[in-house]
């Protein structure tokens, strides 16, 4: 047990200062070197080395000082714990992870960073860490007002992003924007994956049986359920089958083949465990 409990620690902190270093990767390399703030308080830190070159992992940590203060104060212990540790340890990966400018190209380098971004934190929340800094004030708004810590990160991060404009014009402005949306997408795909799935639901009021023979003969994991017709109120059954988006379109052809009057309802599926599918 002593020996599990010890790998399953050395995998956390693995993937955590893994999510961390891509996060400030994609600050050094991406972000910093073209003046674009994309939000948090790296993005404040830009800004200021900007304005006032003042060293970025020294705004930062002065920030996420703050930003730890105010959770000490309002969320509690437990808060603290989770978020010091990023908190802190973000500043130190920028100071010693080196920056310079990959590419000169300012459209591809808010992509790749806004990329690495989304990667690096969508690793901190599968582990329900967190890099701190402007993730705080939310929780606190969330603790006293009750909006959705959604919403308001996303106001912050806007600020930040507005504030581009006052520091290095509207292109910075809209390259921050575009890097937020890449983020965002970024985020969503990571998290749920690329191999999207089909669920397909059949009805049919005088061949069910042969479609069943079908997806049972050349298909995996059919399911059957009982129903009742909303406007017949009779007991009647619906076939449930997941399949790859490859599958798809061969499975409608030859379900309406058999019943070409068949009614097919399809949903997307982000993921799949079990069976076949045992990632």
């Amino acid at each position: 047990m002593d020996s599990q409990k010890q790998t399953h620690t050395w995998q956390y902190w693995l993937f955590f200062l893994a999510g961390l270093e891509i996060i400030t990767i994609s600050i050094n390399f991406f972000y910093a070197p073209i003046n674009v703030a994309a939000g948090g308080s790296t993005g404040i830190s830009i800004l200021i080395d900007a304005v006032w070159g003042i060293n970025r992992s020294i705004s930062v940590f002065v920030v996420n000082g703050l930003m730890l203060i105010l959770a000490a104060v309002f969320l509690g212990k437990q808060t603290l714990k989770k978020v010091a540790l990023g908190s802190l340890l973000v500043p130190v990966l920028m100071a010693i992870t080196p920056s310079f400018k990959l590419t000169s190209n300012n459209m591809l380098a808010v992509i790749y960073g806004g990329v690495l971004m989304g990667i690096g934190v969508t690793m901190l929340y599968r582990i329900n860490a967190s890099s701190g800094g402007t993730t705080i004030p939310p929780l606190i708004i969330k603790k006293y007002f009750y909006v959705d810590p959604a919403i308001s990160l996303m106001v912050i991060d806007m600020s930040v992003i507005v504030l581009n404009i006052f520091v290095d014009g509207t292109e910075a402005f809209l390259l921050a924007a575009f890097s937020q949306v890449i983020t965002t997408i970024t985020m969503r795909y990571t998290e749920t994956g690329f191999d999207k799935k089909y669920q397909v639901r059949i009805m049919s009021n005088t061949k069910l049986d042969k479609i069943r023979q079908m997806l049972q003969q050349d298909y995996d994991g059919l399911t059957v359920y009982n129903v009742v017709g909303g406007y017949s109120d009779q007991d009647k059954q619906q076939l449930v089958i997941i399949v790859d988006t490859n599958e798809y379109g061969q499975l409608v052809a030859k379900a309406r083949e058999i019943d070409s009057e068949a009614f097919i309802v399809t949903e997307n599926i982000a993921k799949v465990h079990g069976g076949k599918w045992q990632i």
